[in-house]
């Protein structure tokens, strides 16, 4: 999977998924994780151009496997039975969740852009 997941800068690329959160965080205590695509740089969002999921995982230090945090889809692209983009509901691709963990590793965040394919980026964490 890693060679069909493309990854940059989020405040330079519009389909890289922003991982927001402490860069700290206290020993199996919950805190949050804000995923956005488009923070810096608008994503279109339309019919035609659109996120259609956000998932996130953690890699605890020491670990083989990274675990499943949550994935969250975005079904609201402006289709309408009128046609393309004529409905007032167009998806934000934007979702807080949380989770606790006792070790330290690194959060991945995925995205799919229905035009551009899977994007992909990281932040790591230290346990205190």
């Amino acid at each position: 999977m890693k060679d069909i997941y493309q990854s940059a800068d989020w405040k330079k690329e519009k389909h890289v998924p922003a991982i927001e959160c402490f860069d700290r965080v206290k020993k199996a205590e919950a805190f949050e994780i804000k995923l956005s695509v488009g923070k810096e740089i608008a994503h279109p969002n339309t019919t035609e151009h659109h996120i259609d999921w956000i998932e996130v995982y953690f890699l605890a230090e020491g670990e083989k496997f990274a675990c499943q945090i949550g994935r969250f889809e975005f079904a609201a692209h402006g289709a309408s039975a009128q046609g393309p983009n004529t409905s007032t509901m167009f998806a934000n691709p934007e979702v807080v969740c949380s989770f606790k963990t006792d070790k330290a590793g690194s959060i991945t965040a995925g995205s799919y852009c229905n035009i551009h394919g899977l994007w992909q980026s990281s932040k790591a964490i230290t346990v205190v």
